[in-house]
């Protein structure tokens, strides 16, 4: 007879995310409204209870206000989740914190959509508008 054993693998901590990896460029039209919409589904984190591998779309949808988020960089801020443990629904607060500290746009909304895991289907998504000074 075979026990089960009791699993985990390490993960990182969220210490790990490379905010630093976002850049900007300069939004060459500012007062002219348009929203940019950049998604991937390549998105990994990791649960940070079991270890076990999250994988979703990531979907940011945005105003600029002054600057533009630069592809490249998200990319790799996004990457740099590939071995954090944070909850999905910590992942989606947490970058879009991170976007708007960023870019600091006129509103943003970033949404994730997660694969089934256990046969349970997870979407989760966050929204920031800027104050009217």
């Amino acid at each position: 007879m075979t026990r089960p054993l009791d699993r985990r693998y390490d993960v990182e901590k969220d210490s790990a995310i490379d905010v630093g990896a976002l850049e900007t460029f300069p939004y060459e039209y500012p007062g002219k409204d348009i929203t940019v919409t950049i998604d991937t589904d390549e998105f990994t984190a990791v649960c940070p209870w079991s270890g076990l591998p999250d994988f979703g779309t990531i979907r940011v949808d945005y105003i600029p206000a002054r600057v533009l988020i630069e592809l490249r960089s998200l990319k790799y801020y996004l990457l740099s989740y590939r071995n954090v443990g944070i909850y999905q629904e910590h992942a989606v607060n947490r970058i879009l914190e991170d976007l708007v500290r960023c870019a600091k746009p006129k509103w943003m909304r970033v949404s994730a959509d997660y694969r089934i895991r256990g046969g349970v289907h997870s979407c989760a998504s966050g929204e920031y508008t800027k104050k009217k000074t």
